[in-house]
């Protein structure tokens, strides 16, 4: 499995329906890609801003390359999600992972 790694960062007014852009429509839209396992989101009030972090799960490279395009490191960000953004990481880390008990 491979982890996607990416963080976007919001005001305090626009959280909430950046989360609720993200669970309705951003993230139910990349079941479309074979080989998208699902996703964790994570959110953290920093102060002035909320850090969103988003851990998409992935069977293989050419799945990532199917939703990111050639350039698999970057970000993937709908036109809806930029205007609730203050800002976002460009690129995207990836890692290789297992799930251990």
């Amino acid at each position: 499995m491979i982890m996607r790694v990416w963080h976007g960062y919001t005001s305090p007014e626009n959280a909430d329906a950046y989360e609720e852009l993200l669970k309705t429509e951003v993230l139910p839209g990349i079941h479309r890609v074979k080989g998208y396992c699902g996703a964790f989101l994570l959110r953290k009030v920093n102060g002035s801003e909320v850090e969103f972090i988003t851990l998409t799960t992935w069977d293989s490279w050419a799945a990532i390359e199917e939703f990111a395009g050639d350039h698999r490191e970057g970000a993937v960000v709908p036109p809806k999600a930029r205007k609730l953004l203050s800002r976002f990481d460009a690129t995207s880390e990836h890692y290789e992972a297992e799930w251990v008990k």
